[in-house]
């Protein structure tokens, strides 16, 4: 399974081609003076899907195209309703389907583009232009097709599609309030709470436990608070085989080792407390 690249500072490669039910996440922001940038899915010099949100003349729009042999196709395809403000951040989703790319903006369905290219043949993700990308991220969307929330209000609930396993990754971004008290993410299973971390912003103090058969656990307490009031904020959780791996945009900021290690059967997400989202992926 791949795993994410924070920061890339080159192509993101992409071992053994695309697969069918793949979900390519691209997590960024745009420079307020942006006049374009780019996310191509490559074969070698080939661009098999050009995404190319353009800023010109007051117009915001965005071009889907391929490049093969040396030549764009002629027959380009634009949308004139660019989900990629200026100044803002973003994440961008590209689900593989059989006959068409099905592209999001923050959750939200935003295009399709019908393959001119087998999408197997991608062997790298490329993204530049007048953007700060702070992630990329290649996994599979269990089970094919299953929908993607668009709707996330606070307090947040979902199911995990396929539940957990060694290399899924959940990704969470909003902004914490001002005055905010606290954030609280949960990975739950039937009957109890496979990892709890909790942000107590009001006493710069975050803990990791576990609940089970009635009982907490033995509380982890940290310090370290990695979040900031009336701040956006990113966090990554990424499930190891032994531990979960939590990151506060591109920094490890804690571990979890399994307390309980069914890990397919931890299956809900829910996200609590003083906190803007808008962006999950389960």
């Amino acid at each position: 399974m791949f795993q994410p690249v924070f920061n890339p500072r080159k192509p993101y490669e992409v071992q053994g081609g695309l697969l069918e039910g793949m979900i390519i996440t691209v997590c960024g922001r745009v420079w307020a003076d942006s006049e374009r940038f780019q996310v191509d899915l490559q074969h070698c010099s080939d661009i098999v899907l050009h995404v190319n949100p353009r800023y010109e003349n007051g117009h915001d729009y965005v071009v889907h195209n391929t490049f093969t042999n040396g030549h764009w196709d002629p027959n380009y395809e634009q949308d004139y309703e660019c989900p990629f403000p200026r100044g803002q951040s973003f994440a961008l989703q590209i689900l593989v389907t059989k006959e068409t790319y099905k592209i999001s903006a923050n959750g939200k369905p935003f295009s399709e583009y019908k393959h001119r290219v087998l999408f197997s043949r991608v062997d790298s993700i490329s993204v530049s232009g007048m953007v700060d990308v702070n992630l990329v991220l290649v996994q599979y969307l269990e089970p094919l097709y299953a929908p993607i929330p668009g709707t996330f209000r606070v307090p947040y609930k979902s199911i995990i599609y396929g539940g957990l396993y060694a290399g899924k990754t959940i990704l969470i971004q909003g902004l914490v309030y001002l005055h905010a008290q606290s954030l609280e993410v949960n990975l739950r299973h039937k009957t109890g709470v496979a990892f709890n971390y909790c942000c107590h912003l009001d006493k710069n103090v975050v803990v990791l436990n576990n609940y089970e058969n009635g009982e907490w656990g033995k509380p982890e307490k940290y310090i370290d608070m990695p979040f900031t009031r009336g701040q956006p904020f990113q966090m990554t959780i990424c499930c190891k085989e032994n531990h979960y791996s939590v990151f506060a945009s591109d920094k490890q900021v804690h571990t979890y080792t399994h307390q309980y290690t069914e890990l397919q059967d931890i299956d809900v997400l829910e996200i609590s407390g003083d906190v803007q989202l808008n962006f999950v992926q389960p």
